[in-house]
């Protein structure tokens, strides 16, 4: 059995300090500064012998309706209608404030087992904020500090009851689960997940596009540029393909990045792209590969990610001049993944959402083939008689002797020459345009290394 976990509190009372503990990452942005956290967001945990699925969540701030308060708010009741036991932080340091008081009213509301966590308690100063702690009515404080690690023990004990009555009261239906988590587990021996990030510019309808393709109001979205400030992974199933779906913060140009919090997420989102093997690149239709897309796309290129590029707002949108200007500048600007998927959506309307997501399985397929030995040469050998490498310095005639694949995902290749230093890029280039349109690998990275062979003579 998972034990979830939701953390909850006020804003900068340590819930994202304690999440990063828990899932031994970090995960969670952590600042001074209150209401960093927007969004919520999970992971995979474990205190000593405990498996848990653990909830980050926004402070909670009252507001009118509408508001992005409000509509943060909303995700952090979802987090605790979902949860099994309730982890309630408040800062010993600052006592016990008026929102405290209201946000344990709203808590003890969910009927569910509430841990009440005194957080920030490395000195005797807290004694204070403590005894004011009594009067939320969740029952006695338990001295924490998720900083400095004290009362990790005591938490475990009381988590631990909760899931050994969790247990006797679920015995069948945990015998029914066990049984299902095995073969999950076969599953995805046979098929792994597939890591998919969306990114782009802020405001462009990332979060909407991923709130979308889950069917579910996911994550926080409005008219608000710059919502999204974590990059929040959500598991999800599609066609019977296992996909961990990751929407990130929006990418501004780097120059007018300067405040703190927004160069935490722009951090976020480059390792999210990084760890990605398909990236959706997120357009808006009426300004379609700018400066900035074109920026963003040549990194997720260069760290050798598929790319998939979804033109949102479409239906919106002038269609005739916006794949003009889309065609054009993929030519001139971004030959280094010829082929890249575009597909055109509105994430709001919720259309053409099945062709975006066949789209990036066709290009996960192409990042991850493998092409045996023989045929690679037998193609080598014809596309040098159709073109040969030209005469290398001092007019020696470079010999490519054979290539073999090193790797996948993404496609990399090592070439054997005589004379590796000789061979100029454009005859490269011609390599791998060839290999793209002879075994399919449109629209994803292609590395060729070439290495100088061994003379059997030599000795």
């Amino acid at each position: 059995m998972t034990l979830r976990v939701a953390i909850v509190g006020r804003p900068n009372v340590g819930k994202s300090t304690l999440f990063n503990r828990l899932a031994g990452k970090k995960l969670a942005l952590v600042h001074d500064l209150p209401g960093v956290t927007r969004d919520r967001k999970e992971a995979k945990a474990k205190l000593k012998d405990l498996d848990m699925q653990i909830i980050d969540t926004a402070g909670y701030e009252e507001a009118t309706a509408g508001k992005m308060e409000t509509r943060m708010w909303q995700q952090t009741q979802r987090a605790i209608n979902e949860s099994d036991v309730v982890l309630f932080l408040f800062d010993a340091r600052s006592g016990i404030q008026a929102y405290d008081e209201h946000f344990a009213d709203l808590v003890r509301k969910c009927h569910k087992p509430v841990i009440l966590l005194a957080n920030k308690c490395e000195g005797r100063t807290q004694e204070q904020g403590i005894y004011e702690a009594y009067k939320l009515g969740l029952g006695s404080p338990l001295i924490f500090s998720a900083e400095h690690n004290i009362g990790f023990d005591e938490l475990y004990m009381l988590l631990k009851e909760i899931e050994e009555a969790d247990k006797k009261s679920e015995v069948i239906t945990e015998n029914v689960e066990v049984k299902e988590s095995e073969e999950e587990n076969i599953e995805d021996i046979k098929k792994r997940p597939i890591q998919i990030a969306v990114v782009g510019r802020p405001n462009v309808g990332k979060s909407t596009l991923v709130n979308a393709l889950l069917d579910d109001e996911r994550m926080l979205t409005g008219p608000e540029a710059g919502l999204t400030r974590d990059a929040i992974t959500t598991q999800w199933e599609w066609k019977g393909w296992k996909i961990n779906l990751v929407d990130t913060a929006g990418l501004r140009k780097q120059a007018k990045v300067n405040n703190v919090i927004e160069k935490m997420s722009v951090e976020s989102t480059l390792y999210a792209a990084n760890m990605a093997q398909v990236v959706i690149l997120v357009l808006d239709a009426d300004g379609v590969l700018d400066k900035q897309d074109l920026t963003i796309a040549r990194k997720v290129l260069e760290e050798g990610r598929a790319l998939v590029i979804a033109i949102n707002k479409w239906d919106i949108a002038d269609k005739k001049e916006a794949l003009e200007k889309l065609n054009d500048k993929l030519q001139t600007s971004l030959t280094q993944a010829d082929g890249v998927p575009t597909v055109t959506i509105s994430a709001l309307k919720k259309k053409g959402l099945d062709k975006l997501l066949s789209a990036v399985i066709k290009v996960y397929e192409r990042w991850n083939i493998r092409i045996p030995t023989a045929p690679l040469n037998k193609w080598f050998q014809d596309v040098q008689e159709q073109n040969p490498a030209p005469l290398g310095k001092n007019n020696r005639r470079i010999k490519l002797r054979y290539i073999t694949q090193a790797k996948s995902r993404p496609p990399a290749f090592f070439i054997f020459s005589s004379n590796p230093e000789g061979l100029p890029d454009s005859y490269l280039r011609y390599l791998t345009n060839q290999l793209r349109e002879t075994f399919n690998l449109r629209g994803v990275p292609i590395r060729i290394t070439v290495r100088k062979s061994d003379n059997p003579y030599s000795k």
